[in-house]
């Protein structure tokens, strides 16, 4: 029995979108698991975690308490993100991560005003950024059926 050449075709297509939809989870769990390391970070040793966000100079004293802030935002975008793709959400964790992408772009752009360290601007947020966004993408993709 033959299978007739369009079927292989079908089967293709739906393959490669199933293979998005799994880079994009794979994604998020990585992105989710990454910025809530990066968070924990900022909370447990945010004067050893500071110099790698892309500023020459950090706030002192009291004033400090600025990293916590960033590390308690870094954990809980994370856990958003997993309790999405936990519940099965998967066109509103694309939506999520597309908007999320937004926090590092605003770090990169926040960095490169403020003439900090534009390698580290881009290369850390700036490509953040992309890889948030392009999950987020992924997971968007229409399934052919």
């Amino acid at each position: 029995m033959s299978v007739p050449s369009n079927t292989e075709t079908v089967v293709s297509v739906r393959g490669s979108c199933r293979l998005g939809e799994r880079l994009g989870r794979a994604g998020a769990v990585l992105g989710a698991g990454f910025i809530i390391s990066v968070g924990g970070g900022y909370l447990l040793a945010p004067q050893r975690m500071a110099p790698g966000f892309g500023f020459t100079d950090w706030p002192r004293g009291e004033a400090n308490g600025f990293l916590n802030v960033k590390g308690v935002r870094d954990v809980v975008i994370g856990l958003i993100m997993l309790v999405l793709l936990a519940a099965g959400q998967r066109r509103t964790l694309g939506a999520t991560l597309l908007t999320i992408a937004l926090i590092p772009t605003g770090d990169m752009l926040t960095i490169l005003v403020r003439r900090g360290s534009t390698a580290t601007a881009l290369s850390v947020h700036g490509l953040t950024a992309g890889l948030v966004a392009a999950a987020g993408a992924l997971l968007l993709r229409r399934e052919n059926r």
